[in-house]
């Protein structure tokens, strides 16, 4: 007989004290959002299909999860990624000419996990920036999300930076196939370098050599001057290149290290230039991700260029070490008591946490988390240690 209280697999309820500490989180961060100038919505978790997936690529279509819409008897999705509703409310319901700055902290369902530790339900807050094609905003969003890691006490943060634009651009300029590019971009996400050798095999010299010299090009500042050298003087690598060592002046100085990996091409059918990812010691996935895409909201009816980032609350949670409860005082329960119930809510209006002990449950007492009561001392109620 199946456990009826059992959740599916990679699905998890979370638990007080864990809870109190992700909607703080979720607090902080949006007020500082706010205060940058980027205004919330709240995108529907249910959407029909094509809006949460045009433009997103292949692997956004194998994340959502899709049902049946019993009123219209269309597909309808559960979004697995807010970024896409983003631009959607830009494009449409906006409709502004200048630049927009978005933020929105929600729940993304993923019908498969990221990972084998990953859940399939994050909690994606994150920020968008509408309407700037400039490196000034690439900076602007990265400066941001490193903000916001400085905000909730998150350290030693590491951020890898790669571009797009580089591998579009020897893909475009040698005329390669769609099929061979699509299978090259597997493997270069997978740094399988047997694999890119076999697949570059018929591709002319010098584009092979820059394929295969791709992977290797990971690291700190001298990776640049490496695919400088390298790598063929097309505009478009240059200009890439020239993004990137502006983009690490600026903001070198809020990160614990910095590193350049110009093979990464997540997200290279919904990306369209600068691309990064945050880094914490001894973790192996990202704990934020971000980047340029100025195609999507073409598909919404209007191109406009856009750049932003994500992060998930459990993960940033998880970070920050074990929560813990917030100890709190200990009321006893008296009917009719005004000058109880008036200190009660003095403290409360402090910020302190105040149980009242309902008649019969004093042996339960442990329970309250507690570490300080009410008494009554010469006819005035009084904090006193437990």
């Amino acid at each position: 007989m199946m456990q009826t209280w059992l959740l599916p697999e990679y699905i998890e309820d979370i638990l007080p004290p864990e809870a109190r500490r992700i909607e703080s989180l979720r607090r902080r961060l949006l007020d500082l959002f706010h205060v940058h100038g980027y205004h919330q919505v709240i995108p529907p978790l249910l959407e029909y299909l094509p809006s949460l997936l045009t433009g997103t690529g292949h692997d956004m279509d194998l994340k959502t999860f899709k049902v049946v819409d019993q009123l219209s008897g269309r597909m309808m999705g559960l979004r697995a990624d807010i970024t896409p509703q983003a631009a959607r409310v830009d494009a449409h319901l906006l409709n502004r000419d200048g630049v927009v700055r978005l933020c929105y902290a929600g729940s993304v369902l993923h019908a498969l996990p990221d990972g084998m530790m990953q859940t399939r339900e994050p909690l994606q807050i994150g920020a968008e920036l509408f309407g700037h094609a400039g490196l000034e905003s690439d900076v602007e969003i990265q400066q941001l999300m490193l903000k916001a890691f400085r905000k909730i006490g998150v350290q030693d943060v590491h951020l890898d930076i790669g571009h797009v634009g580089i591998f579009q651009a020897l893909m475009e300029r040698g005329g390669v196939s769609a099929d061979l590019e699509a299978a090259l971009f597997q493997a270069l996400q997978g740094k399988d370098i047997p694999s890119i050798a076999e697949l570059a095999q018929g591709l002319d010299g010098v584009l092979r050599d820059a394929v295969l010299l791709l992977p290797q090009l990971y690291g700190g500042m001298e990776i640049l001057e490496r695919a400088q050298q390298n790598l063929p003087a097309f505009p478009e690598i240059r200009r890439a290149l020239d993004d990137l060592r502006s983009i690490s002046s600026r903001v070198s100085g809020m990160v614990a290290g910095v590193a350049f990996d110009l093979a990464e091409l997540r997200g290279y059918h919904y990306h369209s230039g600068v691309v990064f990812a945050a880094y914490l010691p001894g973790q192996a996935q990202a704990v934020a991700k971000g980047g340029r895409y100025d195609e999507v909201g073409s598909v919404f009816g209007r191109a406009r260029p856009a750049t932003g980032f994500s992060m998930d609350l459990r993960v940033l949670c998880r970070a920050l070490g074990p929560a813990e409860a917030v100890p709190g005082i200990l009321a006893p329960f008296a009917e009719e008591d005004a000058a109880l119930e008036e200190k009660i809510e003095a403290l409360r209006n402090q910020g302190e946490v105040v149980v009242v002990n309902l008649p019969g449950h004093d042996s339960q007492r442990g329970e309250l988390n507690c570490d300080r009561i009410l008494v009554l001392r010469d006819n005035n109620w009084q904090v006193e240690k437990i």
